[in-house]
C-alpha cells in the first residue's frame, strides 16, 4: 500500500499543504552484518525499510509491518537509536508536501521467520541484503545519513556508553 488511507482522506480536506507525519526506519541487519535495503520504485533511490505510522500504532509495530509488507522479512526491534525531526519539506511528485519525525529502529531477523527478501509491494523494484562496503547505488541521502547514525550509537553502545543521546544536529552528548 503505497498512501495509507487516512493520508488520502486528510489530502481531500488539505490538498498538497505539508502535512507532519510520524515515520520509522528499519537498519535490519543480520548475524553475518549484511543489512536490508529496497530500490524506491517512486525515485530509484535504495533505502533502509521505512514507513509511516498509522493512527494509534506504536511506531515500532510500525517498523515490523513494514519491513514484511515491503521485503517479506520477518524482523524484531532490538533498539530504538534516535528519533528525529525532519529538517525539510518533502515534495512528492504529485505535489503533497510532508515532514517527518522519524524513528530509527535497529532491527534483527525474528529467529525462526523468514529472511529471504521479495518484492512485497508496489513501492519498491528490488530488495536485498548488502554489505557495508557494498552498498547499491544510488543510495538515499537519508539513509547514508541513518547508517551513521546507526553505527554511532552502536561505537556508544559497545563502549558501555548507555547514557549517550543524540541531539538533534547528529552530534553526541553526554547526560
Amino acid at each position: 500500500m503505497a498512501t495509507p488511507e487516512f493520508i488520502l482522506e486528510l489530502r481531500k480536506r488539505i490538498g498538497h499543504m505539508p502535512l507532519w507525519l510520524m515515520g520509522v526506519t528499519g537498519y535490519v541487519r543480520r548475524d553475518d552484518g549484511l543489512i536490508l535495503l529496497e530500490r524506491r520504485s517512486d525515485n530509484g533511490q535504495w533505502t533502509l525499510v521505512t514507513g509511516i505510522n498509522e493512527p494509534g500504532e506504536e511506531p515500532a509495530d510500525t517498523v515490523v509491518r513494514e519491513a514484511k509488507e515491503e521485503t517479506g522479512v520477518d524482523v524484531i526491534v532490538t533498539d530504538l537509536v534516535s528519533v528525529k525531526s525532519g529538517d525539510r519539506i518533502i515534495t512528492y511528485v504529485n505535489g503533497d508536501q510532508t515532514w517527518y519525525m522519524d524513528h530509527l529502529f535497529l532491527c534483527e531477523v525474528k529467529p525462526g521467520g523468514n529472511s529471504e527478501p521479495m518484492v512485497g509491494d508496489d513501492e519498491s523494484t528490488s530488495v536485498g541484503w548488502f554489505s557495508l562496503d557494498e552498498l547499491p547505488e544510488p543510495l538515499g541521502a537519508s539513509t547514508r545519513e541513518r547508517i551513521g547514525y546507526v553505527h554511532e550509537y552502536l561505537r556508544h553502545k559497545a563502549e558501555g556508553d548507555a547514557h549517550a543521546q543524540f541531539t538533534c544536529d547528529g552530534v553526541t552528548e553526554h547526560l
